[in-house]
């Protein structure tokens, strides 16, 4: 069994472009099917949003449902043990307001970024 630092295994939930965004969405907006969960990333591919919720999936931060019906109805929401994620995002989204003022401060910039609530 290989041992890993903490910080990684986190990091191994969190890594890639679409994860924290994918969560941001389902804690934003409860749960949402696979499309409004890409019209909402419009950069993102359907081979990769699919991906992405596998991976969340299989570390039980989101939770799919899935409708026996025609057409296919699937929806996701943040499983009860992916809420315990919040404080994390909630800590890293306070951080990244703190880091876009810093920025603006030091090089003028204007950075617009969206909260992260509940």
């Amino acid at each position: 069994m290989e041992v890993k630092c903490k910080f990684e295994q986190v990091l191994e939930i969190l890594f890639g472009k679409w994860k924290t965004t994918i969560m941001f969405h389902l804690i934003r907006n409860g749960t949402m099917r696979f499309s409004e969960l890409q019209r909402s990333m419009p950069d993102i591919t359907k081979k990769m949003l699919t991906m992405q919720l596998r991976e969340l999936e299989y570390h039980d931060i989101i939770h799919r449902e899935v409708y026996q019906q025609v057409p296919p109805k699937v929806e996701y929401s943040i499983s009860k043990y992916g809420e315990s994620m919040f404080p994390v995002l909630e800590v890293m989204s306070e951080w990244g307001y703190k880091h876009v003022a810093h920025l603006n401060e030091r090089y003028g910039e204007e950075v617009l970024v969206e909260p992260l609530t509940k």
